[in-house]
C-alpha cells in the first residue's frame, strides 16, 4: 500500500505528538483490559492477584521501547497486554504462586522467544517464506482478523459485558456511530483528519455516549447509561495529590511486598510454572511471524529478513519479560496498532516511540487513565470493527497472489478458514486444579499446523516458495511509496 509516512520518516513533533496519542488510544483499552481481567481473579480461600491498569499501561509503554530498539527502529508496532496468557495467569493463581509466579512465568516465556531467535540468528530465516508461503500466511492474517470480531461485536451489543441479556440497540447504534465517524474521517476528511481517524472517531462516539448517559440520567432512564463515571470517582473522591498525579502500583513491588504470603517457590513449583507459560509461547510464535508478515505488507518490506526474525522474536520476549515486570502482563505486538498503520498510512517508527514514552509518562497522570478507562466498550468496539477489520482483509490481500483455481491451494486456504473460524483447539492432559486441560493448542495454531500439513502433502512432502520466490521479490515489484512534501530543515554547521 501506499504509506503518507515511510517506517524512517519523521513527521513534525507537533503532528508526531497527535499521531502518537492516536496509537495510544488505539492500543490502550484492550492494554488496560488485561490487568483488570486478572484482578477479577480468585480462589475460594480468598486468595487474588491486584494488577495495576496504571503500571500495564507502563509496561507496554518501556516493553515497546526495547522492542524498536531490538528491531533496530524498523518494525512499526506497538506492543500491548497480551490475552493469550490469561488462562496461565489464572492457573498461577488457583495453585497459589501468587505475583511471583506470573513474574517467572512470563520470564519463562520470553526466554522461549529469545533461545529461537538465537537459533535463528545462525540457522537462518529462508525456512519462514518456505514452511508459510502466501497460500498459508494469507489466510492465518485474515483468522487473526476474524478471531478478533467476536470482541469488538460483543463490546458494541453489550458494552463489554459478558451476559446476553445486556444487549443493547443503544450501545450498538452508539458503537456503529463511532464506526461511520473514522470511516468519514478517513474517507472524507481533511488531510489532517484523515491521519487521525480514530481520534476523531472515538472522541465522536464518547460524546455521543456521554450525551445519552446524562439523558438517561435526567430521565431516569437505564438504557441510556452506557458511560460510567465510576474511574472518575475513584481518582477524584476524595481528592488529593493522588486525584492528579500518582505513581503506577509496579507488579515487581507488589511481589516484594506480599512475599511468603503465597506457596514457596521451589523447584517443583518452577518446573510446574514453566509447564504452564512454555508450550503457550510456543503456540504465540506463530502470531509473532503472521502479524510480521502482515506489517511488512503493509509497509512494502520484508521484516523476516530485515531487520529479521531473530531481531523481532528478541524484540518481543525481552519486551515482555521488562513490560511484565512493571505491568504483570506479557506483551505481544498489537493488531490494534498493525491495523491503525494500515488505515492512517502513517508507519513512522518515531510515531510509535513516542507513544510508547507518553504511555509510560501518562501512567502517572490520574485523570488521563481516569479518562481511558471510562471509554465505554460499545465505543472502542466500533473502533475495532475498522481495525480488525483491516487486518483480515490485509490477509486477503495477500491472497491476492495464489492461484486458487488450483485445488491444492484451495484445500489448504479452505483447511485452515474452516479449522479456524470453527475455533478446532487441541487439548492435551487434565489440570486436577481447574478441572480445565493442561495445555491447550489455540484454534488459530491447529489452523496454521493443519495449513502446513495439507500444503506439504499436495506438494509431495516439498517445502515451496511463493512465486516470486519470497516476500522480498513481492516487495521489489511494488510502486514507490508517495510521501508528502514536508522540507526536511537543513542541519546547521
Amino acid at each position: 500500500m501506499k504509506l503518507i509516512y515511510d517506517v524512517q520518516d519523521r513527521p513534525a513533533w507537533s503532528k508526531t505528538v497527535v499521531f502518537a496519542f492516536q496509537q495510544m488510544i488505539a492500543i490502550m483499552a484492550a492494554t488496560l483490559l488485561v490487568p483488570m481481567l486478572v484482578s477479577s481473579y480468585a480462589t475460594e480461600e480468598g486468595y487474588n492477584i491486584v494488577a495495576d491498569p496504571a503500571a500495564a499501561l507502563f509496561g507496554a509503554g518501556i516493553g515497546t521501547l526495547v522492542y524498536i530498539l531490538c528491531s533496530r527502529k524498523k518494525s512499526p508496532v506497538f506492543l500491548g497486554s497480551s490475552f493469550t496468557f490469561l488462562g496461565a495467569y489464572e492457573a498461577c493463581l488457583l495453585q497459589n504462586y501468587g505475583y511471583w509466579g506470573m513474574l517467572i512465568g512470563v520470564l519463562f516465556a520470553g526466554l522461549v522467544y529469545v533461545l529461537i531467535a538465537v537459533v535463528i540468528k545462525f540457522s537462518g530465516s529462508g525456512w519462514v517464506n518456505k514452511l508459510m508461503p502466501a497460500v498459508i500466511i494469507g489466510p492465518i492474517v485474515t483468522l487473526i482478523g476474524l478471531s478478533l470480531s467476536g470482541t469488538a461485536t460483543s463490546w458494541a451489543m453489550q458494552n463489554g459485558s459478558v451476559d446476553p441479556a445486556d444487549y443493547s440497540l443503544v450501545t450498538i447504534l452508539v458503537g456503529v456511530f463511532t464506526f461511520l465517524m473514522i470511516v468519514v474521517a478517513s474517507i472524507k476528511g481533511t488531510k489532517g483528519m484523515k491521519l487521525i481517524p480514530f481520534i476523531v472517531g472515538i472522541g465522536a462516539g464518547y460524546v455521543l455516549a456521554l450525551i445519552l448517559t446524562l439523558i438517561g440520567n435526567a430521565a431516569s432512564i437505564e438504557a441510556l447509561q452506557i458511560l460510567s463515571f465510576d474511574s472518575f470517582k475513584a481518582a477524584f473522591s476524595p481528592f488529593g495529590i493522588t486525584s492528579i498525579v500518582d505513581y503506577p502500583k509496579f507488579f515487581f513491588l507488589k511481589a516484594i511486598q506480599t512475599n511468603g504470603q503465597y506457596a514457596p517457590i521451589d523447584g517443583a513449583a518452577i518446573a510446574n510454572i514453566a509447564m504452564i507459560f512454555v508450550p503457550i509461547a510456543v503456540v504465540e510464535l506463530a502470531q509473532h511471524i503472521a502479524d510480521h508478515k502482515n506489517l511488512g505488507n503493509i509497509i512494502n518490506k520484508d521484516l523476516i529478513t530485515d531487520p529479521g526474525l531473530d531481531k523481532t522474536l528478541m524484540g518481543d520476549g525481552l519486551g515482555s519479560i521488562v513490560g511484565a515486570t512493571f505491568g504483570g502482563a506479557a506483551n505481544t505486538t498489537y493488531g490494534e496498532s498493525i491495523g491503525c498503520v494500515a488505515i492512517t498510512g502513517n508507519a513512522s517508527i518515531r510515531t510509535i516511540g513516542v507513544a510508547g514514552i507518553g504511555c509510560m509518562l501518562l501512567s502517572f497522570f490520574t485523570p488521563f487513565v481516569a479518562l481511558i478507562n471510562s471509554i465505554p466498550k460499545c465505543v472502542m468496539g466500533g473502533a475495532c470493527i475498522a481495525l480488525y477489520g483491516f487486518i483480515a482483509v490485509s490477509g486477503l490481500q495477500m491472497l491476492k497472489r495464489v492461484d486458487l483455481g488450483e485445488n491444492k491451494n484451495l484445500f489448504v486456504v479452505s483447511a485452515i478458514l474452516v479449522v479456524g473460524i470453527g475455533g478446532m483447539t487441541l487439548n492435551f492432559g487434565k489440570n486436577a486444579l481447574t478441572g480445565g486441560p493442561l495445555l491447550t493448542i489455540t484454534a488459530l495454531a491447529t489452523a496454521l499446523i493443519v495449513g502446513i500439513i495439507t500444503n506439504l502433502i499436495v506438494n509431495n512432502g516439498k517445502l515451496k516458495e511463493d512465486e516470486p520466490s519470497s516476500i522480498s521479490e513481492h516487495v521489489k515489484s511494488m510502486s514507490e511509496v508517495d510521501i508528502p512534501d514536508e522540507p526536511k530543515k537543513a542541519k546547521k554547521k
